[in-house]
């Protein structure tokens, strides 16, 4: 069924007219232009890209070919699809840029949420031979078992709303990135037993943000508040974030052919979902008002 991708393209649109403008005022200028002009701006192939994750086709080639004819209206002077392949790696910053905006403009609400999944590129027994993201992925270990790729780091708010994410090789520890990642949180930060770290619990609550977390086995149990406990056990929601944007999105896939084109795959997602108009989110309904 054909959408109105009208708003989707405005919104883009404004972001890579502003994008630019602040990213040539920035550097200097070139003698040499370029003698081929490509037929589909780079707002038109970031609406494609994220057209494709908002619709139900779950692979792109597909999509490309069967899908997006609904939308030879809109796009006119759509390439072919390996030339399309190659346009898209244009938008690389473009999508990075866009993501880190739209995390920087949720709203704090004083509760996050902190996790990281695990974000394999290949099969365990082709880690040896995988070539496309060789010297940026790693080999790393998760409660699921081994695994070669990436980790993605998430906070979230109550809402369900990205407050920042960082992605790494697979086998940088969870709790490393957690400080420049928390840098303008305050609050209460929620997170499983794998952030146990009483210098990082020292760090952060100095800037007024708690990290409230799980005790372990042969941990000494300590008093917590009720608040505090009730929602540590509301956690999942950021299981649940993972859960869509790895069954709902695809996020985490191993046919990646080309590095640049798997990071803008993993920006785009996360931009997809942002953009998503329900998102898991904790009801404060049950409570008693004081």
């Amino acid at each position: 069924m054909k959408k109105d991708i009208t708003k989707l393209y405005v919104v883009v649109d404004d972001f890579c007219k502003e994008y630019e403008r602040y990213f040539y005022s920035q550097t200097l200028p070139k003698n040499k232009q370029p003698t081929r002009t490509p037929c589909l701006e780079i707002s038109e192939i970031m609406t494609i890209i994220l057209l494709f994750h908002q619709s139900p086709a779950k692979n792109f080639k597909f999509f490309y070919t069967s899908y997006l004819s609904h939308y030879l209206s809109e796009f006119p002077t759509l390439p072919s699809y390996n030339r399309f392949i190659e346009l898209q790696q244009r938008c690389l910053g473009h999508f990075h840029a866009m993501l880190m905006i739209l995390c920087a403009m949720a709203k704090h609400t004083g509760l996050s949420y902190l996790d990281s999944t695990c974000m394999p590129v290949c099969h365990n027994k082709r880690t040896s031979r995988h070539k496309v993201f060789k010297g940026l992925a790693a080999l790393g270990k998760s409660s699921m078992g081994w695994f070669f790729g990436f980790k993605l780091h998430l906070i979230i708010n109550e809402k369900g709303e990205l407050l920042n994410v960082l992605l790494t090789p697979g086998n940088v520890d969870d709790r490393k990135p957690v400080r420049d990642m928390t840098k303008h949180l305050v609050g209460l930060l929620f997170g499983d037993k794998g952030y146990v770290d009483h210098k990082l619990f020292a760090d952060l609550y100095q800037r007024s943000l708690k990290l409230v977390t799980g005790v372990k086995a042969k941990m000494k149990n300590k008093l917590m508040i009720l608040t505090e406990k009730i929602l540590l056990r509301k956690r999942s929601i950021i299981e649940t974030v993972n859960s869509v944007l790895k069954k709902d999105f695809q996020v985490s896939h191993t046919r990646h052919r080309s590095f640049i084109n798997g990071f803008i795959h993993i920006f785009s997602t996360l931009v997809a979902y942002i953009f998503k108009s329900k998102k898991p989110a904790i009801k404060f309904n049950h409570l008693i008002p004081n």
